[in-house]
């Protein structure tokens, strides 16, 4: 029977660990070398593990949250940073999906981490896994701190609290109290009774424990799926201390939690639309190419690049977002390098911009406007290769055609024109 540790949990406001004296901003400050010589004689070893193997579902989106852009910088870069510059850290390892491993590379490659490790299909095997390639290091680490990769603003002061409160137990993780009214729901869904709040608390990470009970403990529940690293000391009878943290930790989920998180981060958020317009004329070819697709046609279409009239006017649509010129300013057609140039390019430069300016892509529309070709049977198709281009969901994407009833160059049939809008988010200056 498994032994109740209930005593065991008691909360410690958050203290401990003091940072050393001119470190007083050590959670953004510069790179630390993380060398274990570099960390008082007295201090365990500690390693944080940063679970980042999530396919984030909820989420949405064309990759998973944890390599999307929040304030111009990766989610999972914000979260290692903040143990990696942490003195109480000696060492960072990054748990992942092996097919993301661009992803990763592109996010944290240039910080120094060992290789990452494979992550599995559930959380709790992502961690197993992780602690299994802790193990097979030397020295093992003394003590492991959990963290969720897509947690990116977890301070100083809580995983300083967390790794203190390891001196006296043998577990503990950030948590906040319940302050709200509970509400018990019924199967219809109205409230059926109310819940005392008392010695309730909503779990957060960094979750930190020694090393060698926490590996051992999630060996023995590899079979069971546990929601947290906490549930699985308890299952082997670990006592875990509650560390109060704070509301800022919070763990991006949807969609909504991104733009809290940049409000967190100090950023008023301000929307903006631009719009775009283009034009090509039909000349030799069996293929036209729109939205990156090569669609099947009579003609092909003429330009310095692939002429592909739809990507240049949603590119130049979000230049214009950013009040940032157009392709032609960035991309100059007098320039042999763009001349048969993947239109992708450009798009990807707008938005790296975006990107760059701290900003997110909210929603696009484009209409290509032509007698031929029928878009219509291809509109899936572009919608999901412009949602892999942009790196934002399907729904975020209107793609249509129209035509000009026969009237103008594009009802003659000699070319085809493309209209763009596109609403970002960026941080108000």
């Amino acid at each position: 029977m498994q032994r109740k540790r209930h005593h065991s949990v008691r909360p410690l406001r958050r203290a401990a660990i003091p940072l050393p004296a001119g470190q007083g901003s050590v959670l953004w400050g510069g790179p630390s070398s993380r060398l274990q010589a570099s960390l008082p004689v007295s201090q365990p070893l500690r390693t944080a593990l940063i679970v980042a193997a999530g396919r984030s579902q909820r989420f949405g989106g064309e990759i998973p949250k944890q390599y999307q852009a929040l304030l111009g910088l990766p989610i999972l870069r914000r979260s290692v940073l903040a143990y990696q510059q942490h003195p109480a850290i000696a060492a960072v390892r990054v748990v992942i999906q092996p097919d993301c491993r661009d992803l990763y590379d592109a996010a944290v490659g240039d910080l120094g981490l060992a290789d990452p490790v494979a992550g599995g299909d559930t959380r709790q095997r992502s961690v197993l896994n992780g602690l299994e390639a802790l193990a097979a290091e030397v020295p093992v680490p003394d003590q492991v701190l959990i963290h969720d990769g897509a947690r990116p603003l977890t301070d100083a002061a809580t995983i300083a609290g967390v790794a203190a409160a390891l001196d006296e137990v043998p577990g503990a993780i950030a948590a906040i109290p319940v302050v709200d009214t509970l509400k018990r729901q019924d199967p219809d869904g109205d409230a059926h009774a109310t819940v005392d709040r008392r010695g309730f608390w909503r779990a957060q990470t960094p979750q930190g424990f020694h090393f060698g009970p926490i590996l051992q403990a999630h060996r023995a529940v590899a079979h069971l799926d546990l929601t947290d690293d906490a549930a699985v000391a308890e299952h082997a009878g670990l006592a875990v201390r509650l560390v109060e943290a704070s509301e800022d930790n919070i763990k991006v989920t949807h969609e909504s939690d991104l733009a809290r998180a940049a409000r967190i981060l100090g950023a008023t958020p301000e929307t903006r639309v631009g719009t775009g317009f283009d034009v090509h004329r039909f000349g030799p070819g069996d293929a036209v190419r729109l939205c990156g697709l090569d669609i099947p046609h009579s003609h092909g279409l003429e330009g310095h690049s692939d002429a592909d009239v739809a990507l240049h006017a949603l590119t130049d649509a979000l230049y214009g977002a950013l009040a940032d010129g157009d392709i032609g300013s960035h991309f100059p057609p007098s320039e042999a390098a763009w001349r048969g140039a993947d239109s992708a390019i450009f798009l990807k430069d707008a938005v790296d911009r975006v990107a760059g300016r701290g900003g997110r892509i909210v929603h696009v529309d484009v209409t290509m406007i032509c007698q031929a070709p029928k878009v219509g049977p291809h509109r899936q198709a572009m919608t999901a290769r412009l949602a892999e281009l942009l790196g934002i969901a399907r729904d975020r994407i209107g793609v249509k055609a129209t035509t000009t009833e026969r009237l103008g160059f594009t009802g003659r049939g000699e070319g085809i024109a493309a209209m763009a809008s596109a609403t970002i988010e960026v941080p108000r200056t």
